[in-house]
């Protein structure tokens, strides 16, 4: 398997792109409705205030004449009000917006997540998932609906600003709009490179986070290895990327401001000088020059409030991007649609029509190569009868742990078939082989919450007596009352209030809750002590009857008691058959059976009289 690399995205503004991502704001539409209608009277609004202001110049202080004042400041003030209201209605329906898109991207990518495969997170880092589930889908939902809202304002308020400039002077309207088209090409430009910057900050900022995840998981080895230095100049080189990266788009964006402004400023002075000649010559009132005066000022705030938008659009297609082959990408592992018909999917099991496996497998000329990668089995065969226990000892990279996920079906055979009770297991139905499966890793992950929601998690559905059986079942019971609070006591995030062995236990008892055809146990008992080892043991002897079990283990005295033990060596069974047939054997297995016991025996403290 390979280091992760992340995609290069395009390289210009991606309109399908953001039809995909206003897809996620149809759900809003009426408040999208009503955003525009409210931008549509906001902008009329603000156009007309420069219209009061020329009746009022024209009307009242070039001719010095007060009458009729009162009623037009009252119509005055109208306006204002009107427009303190729909500035209210409009942010409080854009703010759904936001939360509402927000809300969906997440939930659409978590959704996936649960829905892809376990390459996806075996090659994924979790610090990129991370930064796309949490700070990217809240740019996006930010941008999106503010920077629509800002968008409809921008392009009503320019409309309405250039109709009534039109109306008013057509000829002075089209000399100050004259700065239009050298903005547009300005600006397109300016954006271009923004955007180039901005995917790498993105980019980066995935790294971060990534750096930071790694750092708190491993603080523990980190002290260990006294690695404090280096982790923290590793840190500093790809934060200094980051504000390297990060300086630059601000410095792209603090000259493109300015020239907004200054054409801006153009815009403004073009009116001066030609409505000044036109109302030195007679052709155009006082009133008029004020509000065309007015109006550039106020037609170049929503020019440069736009130039904002796209660049926040530009900045969060970097983010876009990312969430959306997240939410885009494909399962590696998935029903046939006529499978997913008869036995449902991940949020819509058919449990009706699933069957429970007696627990026979068979591995016929299966081939399976990683991603990319070197192939790890070659026409490997197995069958195994139901109610066995089986063994997988080797080297590392000999085979042992793809034989078990391909059996679970983590992992599908590039060529070949499993087959369970004689069917296909691709013919039986992802959720319906899982339901089958009981799993105990070395390394067993809890969720937040107390022992027992922890051990209801193998059956939803399992009474707190059934939940106190399996425990007791695998002796967890007396560590548990313990417990301050007993099976009520809070584990902590990933089981970290508890001790490796402890975590061990509770898994194990979720495990046999779900009362599975098939065990797996990877290195199940190699983090306990001796006792629990034992207690362990005893359970297994009891709980494993009748059921298919698979125990990968390098402390071989944990497996003398299964049915078969299969010596793996380069993808291929190099030994078959139970501990005493092998040790009389003396291959592959007495030697690491032996090497292993020597080693034991060397561990032991020696005790001299005295």
């Amino acid at each position: 398997m390979h280091a992760f690399e992340e995609k290069d995205y395009s390289k210009k503004i991606d309109l399908g792109l953001w039809r995909k991502l206003l897809g996620y704001a149809k759900a809003y539409r009426r408040h999208l409705l009503g955003i525009s209608l409210v931008m549509v009277l906001v902008a009329v609004i603000d156009a007309s205030f420069p219209v009061m202001t020329r009746y009022a110049v024209d009307e009242f202080i070039v001719p010095g004449n007060a009458a009729g004042i009162g009623l037009f400041a009252a119509g005055y003030a109208a306006l204002v009000v009107m427009q303190g209201f729909l500035i209210w209605v409009f942010i409080t329906l854009a703010g759904a917006v936001e939360t509402g898109v927000c809300y969906d991207l997440r939930r659409r990518g978590y959704r996936r997540l649960q829905e892809l495969s376990l390459h996806y997170y075996d090659t994924t880092p979790t610090g990129w998932i991370m930064t796309r589930m949490t700070s990217d889908s809240e740019r996006l939902g930010e941008t999106i609906s503010w920077g629509i809202v800002d968008i409809m304002w921008g392009l009503t308020s320019m409309t309405a600003f250039g109709v009534f400039m039109l109306v008013m002077d057509w000829r002075l309207a089209l000399i100050v709009l004259s700065v239009v088209p050298p903005l547009a090409i300005l600006s397109y430009v300016f954006q271009q490179k923004i955007l180039k910057n901005q995917r790498i900050v993105r980019r980066t900022n995935s790294r971060i986070t990534g750096a930071l995840n790694e750092g708190i998981m491993g603080a523990k080895t980190t002290k260990t290895l006294v690695r404090e230095d280096a982790n923290l100049a590793e840190f500093q080189e790809i934060t200094g990327d980051m504000r390297r990266y990060s300086i630059r788009t601000a410095v792209i964006q603090s000259l493109y401001v300015p020239i907004v402004l200054t054409l801006g400023s153009v815009g403004t002075g073009l009116a001066l000088v030609f409505g000044g000649q036109g109302v030195l010559s007679g052709a155009v009132s006082f009133g008029v020059l004020v509000a065309f005066v007015s109006y550039t000022v106020q037609f170049f705030d929503p020019v440069r409030e736009m130039a904002r938008v796209l660049t926040e659009f530009q900045s969060a297609q970097a983010a876009a991007e990312r969430v959306m082959d997240m939410i885009e990408t494909e399962a590696e592992i998935v029903d046939d649609p006529d499978v997913v018909a008869r036995f449902g999917d991940v949020f819509d099991p058919k449990r009706e029509n699933w069957t429970r496996a007696s627990g026979e497998v068979s591995f016929r000329d299966v081939t399976f190569t990683y991603t990319g990668g070197e192939e790890v089995l070659q026409n490997f065969n197995l069958r195994v009868d139901a109610g066995q226990s089986i063994a997988l000892v080797g080297e590392t990279g000999s085979g042992k742990s793809t034989i078990v996920n391909l059996l679970c079906r983590f992992y599908e055979p590039s060529s070949g078939q499993i087959l369970v009770d004689g069917v296909d297991y691709r013919d039986r139905g992802l959720l319906q082989h899982y339901s089958n499966l009981g799993y105990v890793l070395q390394q067993p992950h809890l969720f937040s919450g107390s022992v027992r929601e922890n051990i209801r998690y193998g059956r939803l559905d399992a009474s707190d007596t059934e939940v106190e059986e399996a425990a007791a079942l695998v002796g967890a019971t007396t560590f548990i009352r313990r417990l301050e609070k007993g099976f009520e006591s809070e584990v902590g995030e990933g089981g970290s209030l508890l001790s490796v062995g402890e975590k061990q236990l509770v898994s194990f008892a979720r495990a046999i809750l779900a009362d599975p055809v098939f065990f797996v146990f990877d290195e199940a008992t190699s983090s306990i002590d001796t006792e629990a080892e034992r207690l362990i043991q005893n359970a297994i002897r009891k709980i494993l009857q009748g059921r298919t079990s698979f125990i990968i283990a390098h402390r071989l005295s944990t497996i003398r008691e299964a049915d078969r033990i299969l010596v793996i060596a380069d993808g291929e069974i190099a030994e078959d058959g139970s501990h005493e047939t092998l040790i009389a054997h003396r291959g592959m297995y007495y030697n690491l059976y032996m090497n292993q016991f020597a080693a034991q025996e060397e561990s032991l403290p020696v005790w001299s009289e005295t």
